[in-house]
């Protein structure tokens, strides 16, 4: 059996802004399944050699790059931190 409609073309997000700015709905293009990222920062840190060489290590052994095992290592010392401090609230809370 034959498809009774068309597939659409993808649209660039210069014609959706540009609709977008025209005033037209352009809601349509977004299904509200995808996940917002809020902006990013750089940082700069300045690290020694031999901290520098472990991240390095890390990275190959894990085979991803150096930003990737700085994130992964900051984020799990920032959940240790939470939960830490859910810990002592709770036991305050006795």
């Amino acid at each position: 059996m034959k498809r009774t409609h068309k597939p659409r073309k993808a649209v660039s997000a210069e014609a959706i802004a540009r609709q977008a700015d025209q005033g037209r709905d352009v809601s349509r293009y977004f299904t509200n399944r995808g996940k917002m990222m809020s902006p990013i920062q750089r940082v700069n840190v300045d690290l020694g050699l031999g901290m520098l060489e472990e991240l390095d290590r890390a990275a190959r052994e894990l085979n991803i790059s150096r930003q990737a095992v700085i994130k992964t290592l900051i984020r799990q010392a920032l959940d240790q931190q939470y939960l830490a401090r859910s810990r002592r609230a709770a036991e305050s809370a006795k």
